[in-house]
């Protein structure tokens, strides 16, 4: 009869050193499966991915803005970089609860030197959403596009409203 426990690697018992935690881990196929799927969505995500490799650096998150959302007692702040968009290429637009900004980059750049002639241009257009904790409903919204930086504030309904107050700290 054939022992299947010889067909194993990782389950063999090895006597002459020992093994640790780190060893074990190494060896064993699904956590190396699972560090390689980690990677993989890590290089996926950030900007040095293999996507961005691929396409050289000029993919979508190219024309995506990058997005801070802040909390204040009385509003929601949500700003928007973008660099080299008009006002007449941006719409902000908010519909119960979500917040959405639309646009359209159009970039060029070119560099001549010596006999050398480089030029490059991205044109697309781009769309983020913003779900907010609360539905907006007839609230003045504030959208105010400054040195290439999109501020929205969207006020918070009165329930939803909240006076911070501070609190002393004595020491002991």
């Amino acid at each position: 009869m054939l022992d299947l426990k010889s067909l194993v690697p990782w389950g063999q018992k090895r006597h002459s050193v020992p093994v640790t935690q780190k060893d074990r881990e190494f060896l064993d196929p699904f956590y190396a499966f699972r560090r390689e799927m980690d990677r993989l969505f890590d290089d996926f995500f950030s900007n040095g991915s293999m996507l961005a490799r691929r396409n050289g650096g000029n993919g979508w998150y190219d024309l995506a803005p990058e997005l801070d959302i802040a909390e204040t007692d009385k509003d929601i702040v949500v700003t928007a970089e973008l660099p080299g968009v008009d006002q007449k290429d941006l719409e902000v637009t908010l519909a119960g609860d979500t917040l959405t900004i639309k646009g359209e980059k159009k970039y060029e750049h070119e560099e001549n030197d010596e006999g050398r002639h480089y030029m490059e241009r991205r044109y697309g257009s781009f769309c983020r959403t913003v779900r907010l904790p609360f539905e907006a409903g007839d609230l003045s919204v504030d959208a105010e596009l400054k040195n290439g930086v999109l501020t929205v504030r969207v006020p918070k309904p009165a329930e939803l409203r909240t006076e911070s107050k501070r609190i002393e700290i004595h020491t002991a």
